[in-house]
């Protein structure tokens, strides 16, 4: 199977779930003061979403304690995101927007070929919305605002949308409306990096349907990264199945670059000749070697208090290697190191990048700023099995 190393870059809120609060504000233009109708208010990442009414007036009802991202969208106005913090009072905001000053970005799909637009949308979906079951079940309802661009010879492809794409998945019962402000999908490595924000809405369906889509949203939390964060939160893990260890592995130094190994695989495209061979193994082989696990980790040795009130922070050396032991998982990863006691689990693993020198999570299960890199298991969820910060399982773990 091919290996996706996945890294979702949304700015995804803090929250403490305990009694309700209600938020009220009034949307008006920054330079005419004109209330503003039709404009999207939501959380980032959540259920809870609503549009302003004739004189700019909106309501969000049911929310908790915590820290969220509130967005505000609409056409010829510069997008709102402000950090709101929470209590058991009533908020009410005033929220000005700022005409658009910058044109939208060129849409650069038209300038593709009829063959290739085809290729961006089939390899977009694989990439966004998922190869699983779920996917089969999934639509994007408005293809046309996505904008696509191929670099460095058609080996990356980008995509960014001006308005919400929507996709429905009838695998869950959601409605996703995503902002999409910037997609890569690196195609020889397997690479996706994409970031935005986006808002979860019931769809309607019938009793037997919604049973089926609680079930199918239980399914895609247990086991998930939204899952294990919770269990390391609350020091549960053992309970949820989860077990964690530190992994240490070299950059394997006998393998080419991706781009070598692809450039003389295009040269010895037809032959069958030695070269041929050999760099079609190549392309086979791990991009690591000498892995090996140094011993199982305890909750105590990788979580760590923050200094920020509700948070907590997860740091680790080398590689933190995750398994999931109340599900079986089949699948080949190339480049993930498996062990025969959990060959058959799902496994991760993670990595902190960049200047990252730690996790930020709260008690819902979520991470604040940036993901880590997942490979393996959690590196194949996409919208497919996406599920709003705000979910709770609607039955026991089995």
């Amino acid at each position: 199977m091919k290996l996706f190393r996945i890294l979702f870059l949304i700015l995804l809120p803090a929250v403490t779930w305990a009694q309700n609060v209600v938020v009220t504000g009034k949307i008006s233009a920054a330079d005419t003061k004109v209330p503003i109708a039709g404009a999207s208010v939501f959380l980032s990442n959540s259920s809870f979403g609503t549009s302003t009414d004739k004189d700019g007036i909106f309501t969000l009802n049911g929310l908790k304690p915590g820290q969220y991202n509130l967005i505000v969208t609409t056409v010829g106005y510069e997008d709102h995101t402000e950090v709101i913090t929470l209590n058991n009072d009533p908020v009410k905001l005033n929220i000005e927007l700022s005409p658009k000053t910058t044109q939208l970005k060129e849409v650069t799909i038209s300038g593709m070929s009829k063959a290739d637009k085809k290729h961006a949308l089939e390899q977009f979906k694989q990439d966004f919305i998922g190869i699983d079951d779920n996917a089969s079940d999934c639509k994007i309802t408005n293809p046309q605002v996505l904008n696509f661009s191929y670099t460095e010879n058609k080996t990356i492809l980008e995509a960014y949308t001006n308005e919400f794409l929507i996709v429905e998945n009838h695998a869950l019962g959601y409605r996703v409306k995503f902002l999409l402000k910037n997609f890569k999908s690196e195609l020889l490595t397997g690479n996706v990096v994409y970031s935005g924000n986006e808002v979860f809405e019931e769809l309607s369906g019938r009793n037997y349907e919604i049973k089926k889509w609680h079930q199918k949203r239980d399914e895609a939390y247990y086991g998930s990264a939204m899952h294990f964060y919770r269990s390391l939160f609350k020091d549960s893990l053992e309970d949820a199945g989860f077990k964690i260890y530190r992994l240490h592995r070299e950059i394997n130094s006998k393998r080419p670059d991706d781009n070598v190994i692809q450039q003389n695989l295009e040269k010895a495209k037809g032959t069958k000749d030695d070269s041929f061979l050999y760099w079609t193994q190549m392309q086979k082989a791990s991009h690591y070697s000498h892995q090996k696990l140094l011993g199982q980790f305890a909750v105590k040795d990788i979580v760590h208090k923050s200094d920020k009130p509700g948070l907590t922070e997860v740091s680790f050396p080398d590689h933190l290697y995750v398994v999931y032991t109340k599900r079986w998982d089949g699948n080949y990863y190339r480049d993930v190191y498996r062990v025969p006691h959990d060959l058959s689990y799902p496994t991760t693993i993670v990595s902190l990048i960049n200047d990252n020198t730690a996790i930020t999570l709260d008690g819902n299960g979520t991470i604040i700023g940036n993901s880590p890199l997942y490979e393996g298991t959690w590196s194949q969820a996409r919208i497919s099995v996406l599920l709003p910060v705000d979910y709770a399982p609607y039955n026991k773990q089995p």
